[in-house]
């Protein structure tokens, strides 16, 4: 039986932890709502979608403000 050079169990052992690597990272990477950060960036249609429910929050602020600025007058 042939000994094998310590050049060529290094290189057989980085080959294995390279696809051992390859392996773990396919499965240590669950996708969630982190990888879909900056996935519209400069978007024009996801600018006018924003713009569009900025002005709905803030005419919701708005109304609430009103309830509540009622409801303070009401009150003895």
């Amino acid at each position: 039986m042939k000994q094998r050079t310590l050049e060529e169990r290094l290189a057989a052992l980085e080959k294995q932890m390279g696809e051992l690597q390859a392996a773990v990272d396919k499965i240590a990477r669950p996708k969630d709502w982190r990888s879909t950060i900056g996935m519209f960036a400069g978007d024009e249609i996801m600018k006018r979608i924003d713009a569009e429910a900025l002005k709905y929050r803030e005419a919701d602020r708005a109304k609430a403000r009103r309830r509540y600025a009622r409801k303070q007058r009401v009150k003895p």
